[in-house]
């Protein structure tokens, strides 16, 4: 007898998440593991006139999000999470950090209990209580269900065009990594299964901070030279920040896909390097440029600066880690920006 096909849900319909489904939808006629059928949730809004998961099913492109772009017909939106995820095996987590606890709410008794999950998503959760969790920990925690990542120097756009990328997984599990690699792996798209889930989880976090550090030496005029001082600098602080909270894990986990090569793109290529360009360039704050430059994605960045602000706090450690601190204080515009140079130059690396 043979073992049923294992249905796929995707969580999330931004240009990473339609990305995703874009490579899925290809992939998983190759297999005779998988539902053919690929249910993506889509937050639903009007373009032009029509709902965004009429236009999706109609004429299988998300227009706003991953334009130019066609997936193939087995790529069904959902405009109910809902409906979504039911009987899905694997849930693949494709959101905003912002809306990871308020969706796993809505849909926490309609996951299967012998289904798994990966978060794709970037940033900490941070409750009312004050408490800072992974996200691959509240999703685990809300939905009873064991939750790996995915994480990568992936911008969206070009893994989409088809250009060689890699990125890294997180599992200790062998047959579930598996199943992750076959699903999403392409010529194109290289993936690299290591058991370090906690670390590649919070390198993709950290390293929006970095980021927003490069767009604002951008911003402020500043060459090549002080942003690879950033970046250097940055990584310190993210290998720190490992080190102290997440001990035991492989060194070499930060020459991975998901450590060095991640940040350099994004303090290149990403928008929130983009964005905090413009932050010093115009003098408008970070929520109007998110909505002036963005055309409705979310910026991870300012966001993951306050709650690594809110982790240190609790840990008593904010003096350990200057260039994190100085991104949150001038995202919320409590110092300038040129005070991110202070906090390269009086780094706790020159003592």
């Amino acid at each position: 007898m043979t073992d049923p096909l294992r249905r796929v849900a995707i969580v999330g319909s931004g240009n990473w998440g339609s990305t995703i489904a874009k490579i899925i939808g290809t992939n998983i006629s190759k297999f005779n593991t998988f539902e053919n059928e690929i249910r993506m949730y889509v937050y639903e809004e009007m373009v032009n006139g029509r709902k965004l998961t009429e236009i999706i099913n109609q004429e299988h492109e998300n227009i706003k999000y991953l334009p130019g772009h066609k997936f193939t017909p087995n790529v069904v939106a959902y405009a109910d999470v809902i409906d979504a995820v039911k009987d899905a095996d694997i849930l693949l987590f494709i959101l905003p950090h912002q809306f990871v606890e308020r969706t796993c709410l809505a849909i926490k008794s309609h996951v299967k209990k012998t289904a798994f999950a990966v978060s794709f998503s970037k940033g900490f959760y941070v409750s009312k209580d004050k408490r800072v969790e992974l996200l691959s920990t509240v999703i685990s925690r809300l939905l009873e269900i064991p939750c790996y990542v995915l994480m990568g120097a992936n911008i969206a756009s070009e893994v989409a065009a088809g250009t060689f990328c890699e990125a890294t997984v997180g599992s200790r599990n062998y047959e579930h990594g598996q199943l992750i690699k076959g699903l999403i792996q392409t010529d194109e798209f290289r993936l690299v299964i290591k058991p370090d889930t906690e670390v590649i989880e919070v390198l993709g976090a950290l390293k929006n901070i970095v980021a927003v550090a490069a767009g604002l030496s951008d911003g402020l005029g500043f060459g090549d030279n002080t942003k690879a001082a950033v970046i250097r600098l940055g990584l310190k602080e993210m290998v720190k920040f490992c080190e102290e909270f997440f001990p035991g894990h492989h060194p070499q986990i930060f020459l991975e896909s998901c450590g060095v090569a991640d940040l350099v793109t994004t303090c290149y290529g990403g928008r929130n390097r983009k964005v905090a360009a413009e932050f010093v360039r115009s003098g408008k704050d970070i929520k109007t440029l998110e909505e002036e430059m963005l055309n409705g994605q979310k910026l991870q960045g300012p966001d993951a600066a306050a709650e690594v602000q809110e982790w240190l706090k609790q840990k008593g450690q904010t003096n350990k880690f200057p260039l994190f601190v100085a991104v949150h204080e001038i995202c919320e515009r409590r110092l300038e920006p040129k005070a991110l140079i202070d906090a390269l130059r009086y780094h706790p690396e020159f003592w």
